[in-house]
């Protein structure tokens, strides 16, 4: 897996692009990693409705939850599903729509300068070891392309909207993820 320096797209993984960006106000700054998980409908995974609501196509009268985000535009730069398929929605040079009000480090505006990943669970369940495995994968491959994104700015989105959003919840087990990335020991998370 790489990035395309000129497009910032990575090979080697599906792609279903989203109308849901923007230009960045500085592509150079891209020094954030932000993760997220989403299920649609909630708590159900493998539906691939989550491909259909990144990218504007989502049906809306298909599940009742549906009609009340119906007239959202969201998007995040990847998707990483249960069985640890990557997708990417958002060219990492542009300004996806995954973080909304948001601050890191007392800077506003998380997604003029982040990169967002969404794991397809909920707070209340674990994610997969093909999750975890394909998440570190990719952060070392932003990570690469991106140096600016350190260890420490990496973060929840419950981090930098706290009060308004809870993910990647209490089942994210951050030490097993931080330590994949650094090769040392791993740990067990607490949710079954």
């Amino acid at each position: 897996m790489q990035i395309d320096a000129a497009n910032g797209w990575l090979n080697g993984i599906h792609l279903c692009p989203s109308a849901h960006f923007n230009a960045r106000p500085d592509a150079t700054d891209i020094s954030l990693l932000v993760i997220h998980n989403i299920s649609l409908p909630p708590g159900q995974f493998g539906t691939g409705c989550v491909h259909e609501f990144f990218s504007g196509t989502l049906d809306s009268t298909a599940d009742a939850y549906f009609a009340e985000i119906a007239d959202l535009r969201v998007s995040a730069h990847f998707l990483i599903e249960r069985d640890g398929r990557i997708t990417q929605f958002v060219s990492c040079l542009d300004r996806a729509w995954h973080a909304g009000q948001s601050s890191f480090a007392g800077r506003d505006d998380c997604n003029d300068y982040s990169l967002g990943i969404e794991l397809e669970g909920t707070d209340e369940q674990s994610f997969t070891d093909l999750q975890y495995a394909s998440l570190v994968t990719l952060t070392r491959t932003l990570q690469q392309a991106f140096p600016l994104i350190s260890r420490s700015r990496i973060t929840g989105h419950e981090h930098i909207a706290p009060g308004r959003k809870t993910d990647p919840g209490p089942c994210f087990d951050w030490a097993r993820y931080l330590d994949q990335l650094t090769d040392t020991a791993l740990t067990d998370g607490s949710c079954k």
